[in-house]
């Protein structure tokens, strides 16, 4: 099969992957986009939270980066979160100009709503919590009518290959044995968070991304840092997992225990709100909490209001029972602030790549942002890579292991909210490869911070600041610093 070639090869078509190719095509680029869904089914579809950006008079990137920095737990590589909060006002007004009509007043004003860990309103929505429905659907149409794009629907990328005569990425091979000769490889594969039996992903959200990365040689980071959303249904009817958005939070909604009590501060960091749930349910025995958004007006969420009345939930009448559930990877393939990865010539952009934006916790919807912003920088950075080097002449790849019910019951157990030694050494015998690599890197945090809560440490060790937890191919975990 004669190989393909271009000088960008995006895999993944969420949110990161179709502004990456749309970036990389308004440079003048070639680029091939390899998608495993037809576009617009990507797991980014289901994203009900908006962009994070400093956009109001009272509000000013300084606080948004502050933000972040207080969200991440003493984890945050600063130098990502003052790129995120500076370039974040740009990224919305590149998309306005792209077509997408961002949620507005009466008087014209973008209407910015509130989440936890922000100071200020600066969450920017469109449609409500159908944000990523929108976007999804308008860069789509765009990526479809630029000549410059090929989409590959329908296909795998198998491995990220390597050419013989260099340590270097050559390119990309796909289901079937069909290979793409690229000057660039981006990767923008989504999470892992499904690796989890709880989750609130789509079930191909389980890091495939990450494998590819690791097998051709890029380092990982921070996969012990799995973000535990608070407010995901809890119910057998058909709506288990379901995320509630945080916006509803941010509008007025409560969280109550069996007995009616409010717990929790609801605008509290994610961490802070799912740990408070967490201890609640064990303390009375319940299998979940109460979210009561009786008092929000349902026209502001009506996908929420539909998808939990379509379950058999009223929530304008009812109290939604409600626990925390896997939700998002904040560490991935470790790259810097373009977005390459340590292989030359391959790069990473949102959730499958670890900047250390997040650091120990990440700030509630900084990662669509994320996704522009970053995207927008690899883009430019993959342009400019030199002609690629020959594809290798016995390309090593070929799927990972089949993920069983059983890995993802166990990750559940050991290394969910709360984790320690026993349990997550039981993980690392575990068939799967990331679940492995998983219990490694939280074995490797011996103190709890963020979302990494171990019970036999469970003070938070200040001579980890800033250090991130890093795993190259075939070696041990290191600790690394970021700044």
């Amino acid at each position: 099969m004669r190989p393909l070639e271009t000088q960008v090869a995006v895999v993944g078509a969420g949110a990161a992957g179709l502004y990456v190719a749309l970036c990389a095509a308004r440079e003048g680029a070639r680029v091939s986009l390899i998608s495993a869904m037809p576009l617009a089914e990507s797991s980014s579809y289901w994203a009900q939270g908006g962009l994070a950006a400093a956009l109001r008079e009272d509000d000013s990137p300084e606080r948004h980066f502050d933000d972040t920095v207080a969200a991440g737990r003493g984890m945050v590589r600063e130098s990502a979160a003052h790129i995120l909060a500076v370039q974040a006002p740009a990224a919305v007004e590149d998309l306005t100009q792209l077509g997408l009509r961002f949620d507005a007043d009466r008087r014209g004003r973008l209407a910015l709503g509130l989440e936890g860990g922000h100071s200020a309103r600066r969450i920017v929505h469109a449609g409500g919590a159908a944000t990523g429905r929108r976007l999804i659907r308008e860069l789509s149409a765009l990526v479809a009518q630029d000549d410059r794009i090929e989409i590959l629907e329908g296909r795998r990328a198998t491995a990220v290959l390597k050419a013989d005569s260099e340590q270097r990425c050559a390119g990309v091979q796909l289901d079937g044995g069909q290979q793409i000769r690229a000057a660039a490889v981006v990767l923008a594969t989504g999470g892992a968070a499904a690796l989890w039996s709880r989750t609130t992903n789509p079930a191909g959200a389980t890091g495939s991304g990450l494998l590819l990365a690791h097998r051709a040689g890029a380092t990982l980071a921070d996969l012990e840092m799995l973000q535990f959303h608070p407010t995901a249904v809890a119910s057998p009817n058909g709506a288990d997992g379901f995320l509630v958005t945080e916006a509803i939070r941010g509008e007025g909604a409560r969280l109550l225990d069996q007995s009616g009590e409010r717990f929790v501060d609801e605008l509290a960091p994610r961490d802070e709100v799912a740990r408070a749930i967490g201890r609640r349910m064990l303390d009375t025995h319940a299998p979940s909490v109460d979210l009561d958004m009786r008092a929000v007006d349902p026209a502001l969420f009506p996908n929420v209001v539909t998808a939990l009345r379509r379950a058999g939930i009223d929530p304008e009448r009812e109290l939604v029972p409600v626990a925390p559930a896997a939700h998002y990877m904040m560490g991935g393939i470790a790259t810097d602030i373009e977005g390459r990865a340590s292989l030359p010539g391959l790069y990473a952009v949102g959730e499958c790549s670890c900047t250390g934006l997040h650091g120990a916790n990440r700030l509630a919807s900084n990662s669509l942002t994320e996704c522009f912003v970053f995207g927008r920088r690899a883009a430019h950075a993959a342009t400019a890579e030199p002609d690629p080097p020959q594809l290798p002449r016995d390309p090593a790849g070929g799927p990972p292991p089949p993920l069983s019910a059983g890995s993802r019951e166990a990750l559940w157990r050991y290394a969910g909210l709360e984790r320690d030694r026993t349990g997550l050494e039981q993980l690392a015998d575990d068939p799967y490869p990331l679940v492995r690599l998983i219990a490694s890197s939280a074995l490797a945090r011996a103190e709890s911070r963020g979302a990494h809560q171990r019970r036999d440490f469970p003070e938070c060790d200040p001579a980890l600041d800033h250090r991130h937890v890093t795993i190259a191919e075939n070696g041990p975990p290191e600790l690394a610093e970021w700044r």
